[in-house]
């Protein structure tokens, strides 16, 4: 969901259609797994989604067999589509899909690739080379869209964005609140549950009303996190009623997942309790102001890591409920740095 969200900026840029033939938009397939399916649905200048597992991707992989391919194959053939601008991360390789996309018929192919691309890109940008690996992982996409000859239409600021936030005052009430999230895709980015519950309780004595959200198999940890007197959303909203519980909260407090995403595509100030398995500067909130905690030095750092490889899990479990909290009011002071600016947090420097 987070992947396809950080697409966003990308595809507004190759719905606007090339440039200089901006006035002639383009009708815009997003290709993506099921897992950003929703997500896809939600942005502006997707004019249609295809959900398609891919097994060089998708964890765990699905088999790559000849009926499996030739679901896309058949796919993009049929729908006659003539061009793909491919949005991989900094640790994947376009070529597999430019493969199955030549042999539905793609005329254009555009990726960024360190690895030799034959004929199976028409446009190749060289990560490390013809752009930094050291930037925001929108700013990368749209840097893709923009080689393929794309660009934003005018006015358009390059932010995370989605078509429509609904009105949820029916499950979040009235008035002001903060937003606790605190499931994790994996264990290695996940803030211990007694310290999220802490958390709200300390928000709940400053003052702030606090609203709890997380998935349908994550009930149990919402209601250990809201604790008594919160409100536990757990379970009880889709992607995008969680868009609307994030627009109309003043912070949100989550960690290094979809939801940290969500959040920043409606603009709504995150602090970011983020694990340095990957690197803060390509997959912290982007767009909005920030407050990113944790030890972005911490041994586990740039490990890609699913389950912590450090006992203990210092880089997350070092951070208390107190710093959180603090970093909640510098938020909602307006005094926090928007996500260009990272944080990094130092044991060293507390002693």
């Amino acid at each position: 969901m987070g992947d396809v969200l950080l697409a966003g900026p990308a595809v507004r840029a190759v719905a606007n259609g090339r440039i200089p033939d901006g006035s002639r938009p383009n009708h815009v397939v997003m290709l993506c797994g099921r897992q950003g399916e929703a997500a896809a649905a939600m942005l502006p200048g997707a004019a249609e989604v295809y959900s398609w597992d891919s097994p060089w991707i998708m964890n765990p992989a699905p088999a790559m067999t000849g009926p499996h391919a030739d679901r896309l194959i058949d796919y993009v053939r049929n729908s006659r589509i003539t061009e793909a601008v491919i949005l991989t991360s900094f640790h994947q390789s376009p070529l597999p899909l430019a493969l199955l996309l030549r042999l539905a018929g793609v005329e254009r192919i555009t990726g960024a690739s360190t690895d030799y691309a034959g004929s199976l890109l028409d446009v190749r940008l060289k990560p490390g080379e013809d752009f930094s690996e050291d930037q925001p992982e929108a700013e990368r996409a749209l840097g893709i869209a923009e080689a393929a000859g794309f660009r934003l239409p005018a006015g358009d600021d390059g932010k995370l964005r989605l078509a429509s936030v609904p009105d949820v005052a029916d499950l979040v009430g009235h008035g002001p609140y903060v937003v606790v999230h605190p499931g994790a895709a994996v264990p290695a980015r996940a803030w211990p549950p007694l310290h999220h519950a802490a958390a709200v309780e300390l928000l709940q004595g400053a003052g702030h009303r606090v609203v709890v959200t997380g998935g349908p198999g994550e009930t149990s940890l919402t209601a250990t996190v809201a604790g008594p007197s919160a409100l536990d959303l757990g379970g009880r909203t889709d992607l995008t009623s969680l868009a609307g519980v994030m627009a109309g909260a003043g912070a949100v407090i989550t960690g290094n997942t979809g939801p940290a995403h969500l959040a920043a595509a409606v603009g709504t100030p995150v602090a970011c309790l983020f694990s340095p398995v990957v690197p803060a500067i390509r997959w912290a909130p982007y767009g909005v102001p920030l407050e990113l905690l944790g030890d972005q030095n911490a041994a586990c750092r740039m490990t890609r890591a699913r389950v912590c490889p450090v006992p203990g899990h210092p880089c997350l479990d070092s951070v208390s409920p107190e710093e959180v909290v603090a970093a909640v009011e510098r938020l909602m002071g307006g005094v926090s740095s928007f996500s260009t600016h990272v944080r990094t947090r130092r044991k060293a420097r507390n002693r």
